[in-house]
């Protein structure tokens, strides 16, 4: 496998904020080198339930994961699973979930925190943080910067082809403030600093890149449900492929096969869903 794309996710951020806020992403628009969409997620908006949808293509009704307390070993074919039939190498920077999403459950603070394993069948190389103790008065976030900086590490030493990076600052941050708020605008503007110099060595390393979130959050910090806000986000694409107009809203569950016709990986019969880019 040949191509190499990167999928940043930044957990809980609705299409208003990215839109507002990320001056360095709109700027990247306005100068062509970087295309944007509304992306809607799937149902319940909830962190999980969106995290195994992202990767199998599949809406929660079907893979099971209802919630941040239904978290288990997910059946359906996944991003990771397919590169690696591929022969690609793969990584993930994330909270533990996506670990025991698709790689093993339950997760071993010692043994899964950090790990190389270059013969599994679907992440070689994981990095997992827990947010153990988090709550509104203590967010137990890692810094984004450190975040960036490993993932980047894994591309470098490892040379993966798909790399997948997950934050909860952001989300964190809106469930203690709210989104309109002061502390939110500059904790948006942050993300989008911090964030910036490292699209830019990731592109100049060859990958194609899309940032996005897992789902939004509504006026009072909620979401899991239907409201626009707590469903829409935004999806920046960083590469050379042809994409719909810019009024088309992508559907979550066309980002699975999206990532893997990028890659040249098979898209199994699972996602339904068509890719967006050509």
């Amino acid at each position: 496998m040949d191509n190499k794309l990167l999928l940043i996710i930044l957990d809980g951020v609705p299409y208003r904020n990215w839109r507002r806020l990320f001056g360095n992403l709109e700027g990247w628009v306005d100068s062509g080198d970087a295309r944007v969409w509304k992306i809607r997620s799937v149902l319940p908006s909830i962190s999980a339930s969106c995290y195994a949808s992202i990767h199998t293509g599949v809406a929660p009704a079907q893979h099971g994961c209802t919630g941040n307390g239904n978290v288990f070993r997910i059946s359906q074919p996944d991003i990771f699973a397919q590169v690696r039939k591929a022969g690609g190498v793969t990584g993930a920077v994330a909270h533990s979930f996506w670990s025991e999403f698709f790689n093993r459950h339950p997760f071993d603070y010692v043994r899964d925190i950090e790990y190389d394993e270059p013969e599994s069948a679907t992440i070689n190389h994981g990095r997992f943080h827990t947010m153990t103790g988090y709550g509104q008065a203590n967010q137990m976030t890692p810094s984004d910067l450190d975040l960036f900086a490993t993932l980047t590490n894994l591309c470098l030493r490892f040379g993966l082809n798909y790399g997948m990076l997950h934050t909860c600052t952001l989300d964190s941050m809106g469930h203690r403030f709210f989104h309109d708020c002061q502390e939110m605008d500059h904790a948006c503007f942050v993300m989008d600093e911090m964030l910036a110099p490292f699209i830019s060595k990731w592109r100049a390393a060859g990958y194609e890149v899309m940032v996005t979130a897992d789902h939004g959050q509504d006026e009072r910090g909620h979401h899991g449900g239907r409201d626009p806000l707590q469903q829409e986000a935004a999806l920046y694409y960083f590469g050379d492929a042809e994409g719909p107009a810019p009024d088309v809203t992508i559907d979550q569950l066309q980002l699975a096969p999206t990532i893997l016709s990028r890659l040249g990986a098979p898209v199994p019969e699972t996602m339904k869903a068509g890719s967006f880019l050509k």
